[in-house]
C-alpha cells in the first residue's frame, strides 16, 4: 500500500445526490404529463395517449423504486449516475418518437441529461452521454410518428429544417454542456483549494498549540528530571560500581538526561535558529540522528548511496533532527531486529529512507497517518501488553516540522513477502543544503 502525505488533499470527487436526480425526474414527469394534456386538449392533436402516459409512468415507477430502495441521502457514483441519466435520454427520445420527433418543440429537452452530467460527472462520461443524445436525435430526425391534428391534417416540416433542428440540438447541447462543465470544474477547484487551506490552517493551529504545551512541559518537568538525575547520582555513589543495581541506575540516569535534552530541543523549535545552521555533511547528520537510538537491542544499519565528493552539506537544524529522530524512534519501537537508514543524493534531490522489519502500518489508518490523534501502526504482542498505544502526536509533529523545511514525505509498507514500514523523506537539494561560504 502507498500513501503520499506531503500535502493535505481534499476529496474533490463530486457525487450527485440521488434525491436531486429523483426530484428532477419528478419535474420531468410532471412536465411531460402536462405537455401531453395540452397537446391533446388544448391543441387538438391526435396523440397515442396510452403509449405517452405509459412512457411517463415508467419514469414515475423508476422514481418510486429508487425511493424505496435507497435513502434520500444516497450519493451516486459516476457508474451509478450515468445509466440513470442515459435512461432519461432514452425515455424522452421514445416519447418524442410518438409525438413528432424533432418537429416537436420539446425536443430541446434532450440536452437536459447532458447538462446535468456536465455539472457532476467527468468529461469522458459527459461526452459519452452527449454522443448518445446526438445519435438519438439523428434517429428522431429519420424515423418518427408525425403530429396529426384532430381535423386529420399532418404537421410536415421540410427535411432540411429537420436536419437544421438536429444540428441546432447538437450545437446547443455541446455549448451548454461545455459551459456547465467549465463552471462546475472551477467551483470544484475552489472547493478543493478552500478545503486544503482549511486543513493546513488547522494543522498549523495544532502545532502552535503543541509548541506552547512543549514549552510548558519543559518548564514543569525540568525540576523533577533534575531531581531524578541528582538522586540517581547519589544512589550510584552509595551502591558502588560492583552492585547489581549500578547498571540499571546508570541507564536511568542516562535516560533522564535524554529527556532533558529532548525538552530543551522542543523549547528551541520556535526560536531563531540561525546560529544553529553550521555546515553539517549528510552522513554526520544521520549519525547525530541515530546515535541516541543505538544499543537498544535493534540493529541500526546506515547506507549511503551517492558521490561522496558531492555529499550534501546540510545544517544542524533542530526541526530536521527532531523530525527524523522521531520517525526513527517510531521504527525502532516496532522493529523486530533491524532498522535500515538509507541516504541517497543527486544534483537535484536528497532523500533519507527509514525502513524497519516490524508489522508495518495498519491498512485502515494508512491514509490518515500524520494527522493528530491517529496512532500510526499495529502493535506487536509485546508492545500491546506494555502500553496502551499513543495518540499519533509525535508523528504529526515530526511530519509537520519536516514539511516546514521543504521535505516531502512518502509512507508505504514493504511489498510482500517482506513486512515492515517504509518512510521516505525527500528534499530539493537547494532546500536542504547549506552552501559553503565563499
Amino acid at each position: 500500500m502507498h500513501q503520499d502525505v506531503a500535502f493535505p488533499h481534499a476529496a474533490t470527487e463530486q457525487r450527485l445526490r440521488l434525491d436531486t436526480l429523483v426530484r428532477l425526474r419528478w419535474l420531468l414527469v410532471l412536465g411531460q404529463f402536462v405537455a401531453v394534456l395540452i397537446g391533446w386538449k388544448g391543441l387538438d392533436l391526435t396523440l397515442p395517449l396510452p403509449v405517452c402516459f405509459g412512457l411517463t409512468g415508467v419514469s414515475a415507477a423508476l422514481n418510486v423504486g429508487l425511493r424505496l430502495r435507497f435513502p434520500a441521502t444516497q450519493r451516486l457514483t459516476e457508474e451509478q449516475a450515468l445509466p440513470l441519466l442515459g435512461f432519461d435520454g432514452l425515455q424522452l427520445a421514445a416519447l418524442l418518437h410518438f409525438t413528432g420527433g424533432l418537429s416537436n418543440p420539446f425536443a430541446l429537452l434532450l440536452i437536459a441529461p447532458v447538462v446535468v452530467a456536465a455539472t457532476v460527472l467527468s468529461a469522458a462520461a459527459t461526452l459519452g452521454l452527449g454522443v448518445l443524445v446526438a445519435l438519438l436525435g439523428l434517429i428522431l430526425a429519420v424515423t418518427f410518428e408525425p403530429l396529426v391534428w384532430a381535423s386529420g391534417q399532418t404537421l410536415t416540416l421540410p427535411p432540411n429544417y429537420i436536419l437544421g433542428m438536429w444540428v441546432a440540438l447538437v450545437l446547443a447541447g455541446g455549448f451548454v454542456a461545455a459551459y456547465s462543465f467549465r463552471v462546475a470544474e472551477e467551483a470544484r477547484r475552489l472547493q478543493a483549494a478552500l478545503a486544503a487551506t482549511e486543513m493546513v490552517l488547522m494543522r498549523e493551529q495544532h502545532l502552535n498549540q503543541l509548541d506552547g504545551l512543549a514549552a510548558a512541559a519543559a518548564h514543569e518537568l525540568g525540576t523533577p528530571l533534575g531531581t531524578i538525575t541528582l538522586v540517581t547520582k547519589e544512589m550510584l555513589r552509595e551502591v558502588g560500581p560492583d552492585s547489581r543495581l549500578s547498571e540499571d541506575l546508570e541507564l536511568l540516569r542516562s535516560q533522564a538526561e535524554r529527556c532533558r535534552e529532548i525538552l530543551r530541543k522542543l523549547t528551541s523549535l520556535n526560536t531563531d535558529m540561525a546560529a544553529h545552521f553550521d555546515r553539517l555533511p549528510l552522513s554526520h547528520l544521520i549519525e547525530d540522528m541515530t546515535a541516541p537510538h543505538r544499543d537498544f537491542g535493534v540493529d541500526v544499519v546506515i547506507q549511503l548511496d551517492g558521490d561522496r565528493a558531492r555529499e550534501p552539506q546540510g545544517g544542524r537544524n533542530p526541526a530536521i533532527l527532531y523530525g527524523l529522530g522521531n520517525i526513527l524512534e517510531n521504527a525502532m519501537d516496532f522493529a523486530n531486529a533491524r532498522v535500515d537508514v538509507a541516504a541517497t543524493w543527486t544534483e537535484e534531490r536528497v532523500a533519507i529512507v527509514i525502513r524497519d522489519d516490524g508489522p508495518g502500518f495498519a491498512p485502515e489508518i494508512l491514509a490518515r497517518i500524520g494527522d493528530p490523534y491517529v496512532t500510526t501502526r499495529q502493535k506487536t504482542a509485546a508492545a500491546s501488553t506494555s502500553t496502551g498505544g499513543g495518540l499519533g502526536l509525535g508523528f504529526f509533529i515530526a511530519k509537520t516540522l519536516l514539511e516546514r523545511t521543504g521535505a516531502r514525505l512518502t509512507i508505504t509498507n514493504r511489498a510482500a513477502p517482506e513486512h515492515g514500514a517504509v518512510v521516505r523523506v525527500e528534499w530539493p537539494r537547494s532546500a536542504m543544503e547549506v552552501m559553503p561560504q565563499e
